[in-house]
């Protein structure tokens, strides 16, 4: 017999390196992580763990073991949400996780369309990047992630997370009002060259990544003038003249000082992607097809309101 709370300890040494950095994932002590690996061991009988350097690596036995209990973690979801289903549970905790910016046009109004329409449910929110909300799935610590992940992470063949689209939403460029490019109908990227940015800092969140990306693609490195990580601080920089940036559709800037939006031209158009994340085996546990549900409703809610959002490819 597996234990699944040591496989999911397994699990979660294979994909963060280290016990202390599993234990970190997992709200445990790594002396907790290191006796799970032990115990784990001792009932496979075949080693786990091998020396390397100063620290631990996984030996094949162990990778085959995570090959497999991916799988039957995948099972063990599907048998719950069965279980769910014919118990038909209206009520119960549901954690819903994602980035600033989807918390208040999307997840907030999902929430509260939850609480109207299933009073004995209760839904926690948390704010997240998109490694964090991966982590938070992985320890349950979250149900449904609402992410913009950069491109390829994680993989979209991953085995332990289930993706969808939810929605493409459109950047557009985002500078004063006195700028040369505000009366514009459409810009190139490559016209900002020579302005100075409003980023978060590298690393931070996936804006960076992905404005980055998209302003190496159009054939210069932005140069970065000033480091801010909410939304209302970056459109006060702009429109106060300190730089330009890259802005989501769904994001209201504050009303001063004033900053106009600029549709950027790109073929595909420049956007984040936006999906809904959960556990493999999970989509159809009744409790996460009710946020996934109220999620979609507000997507409806945005186009049918004129919000320019488009509807997203399934991945």
């Amino acid at each position: 017999m597996i234990d699944l709370r040591r496989l999911h300890v397994l699990r979660a040494v294979h994909q963060h390196g280290t016990v202390t950095a599993a234990a970190a994932a997992l709200h445990l002590t790594p002396s907790a992580v290191s006796h799970h690996l032990r115990e784990m061991a001792r009932e496979l009988k075949v080693p786990l763990v091998e020396p390397q350097g100063r620290g631990i690596r996984l030996t094949a036995a162990a990778h085959l073991v995570v090959q497999h209990g991916d799988a039957l973690v995948a099972r063990w979801e599907e048998a719950e949400s069965a279980l769910e289903a014919y118990r038909q549970g209206e009520a119960g905790l549901l954690r819903m996780c994602g980035f600033p910016s989807a918390l208040t046009s999307l997840i907030v109004p999902a929430a509260a369309l939850l609480r109207a329409r299933h009073p004995g449910l209760t839904v926690e929110v948390a704010q997240c990047e998109a490694p964090q909300g991966f982590d938070m799935l992985m320890s349950t610590d979250a149900d449904i992630a609402v992410l913009a992940p950069p491109d390829g992470f994680p993989h979209p063949g991953d085995s332990r997370f289930d993706q969808e689209s939810l929605l493409e939403e459109p950047l557009d460029l985002l500078v004063p009002a006195g700028h040369p490019l505000a009366g514009r109908p459409l810009v190139r990227l490559e016209e900002t060259a020579d302005d100075d940015w409003v980023l978060p800092y590298p690393d931070s969140c996936d804006h960076h990544r992905r404005v980055s990306v998209f302003c190496a693609m159009a054939g210069f490195t932005p140069r970065v003038a000033h480091h801010v990580q909410e939304w209302p601080a970056m459109a006060a920089l702009v429109g106060h003249g300190f730089g330009v940036t890259l802005f989501p559709r769904l994001v209201t800037p504050p009303a001063e000082p004033a900053v106009v939006r600029v549709p950027v031209a790109g073929d595909p158009p420049l956007s984040r992607r936006v999906l809904t994340c959960v556990r493999r085996g999970s989509r159809s546990h009744p409790l996460v097809k009710h946020g996934l549900d109220a999620l979609g409703d507000v997507v409806a809610t945005h186009r049918s309101s004129g919000a320019p959002v488009r509807e997203a490819v399934a991945s």
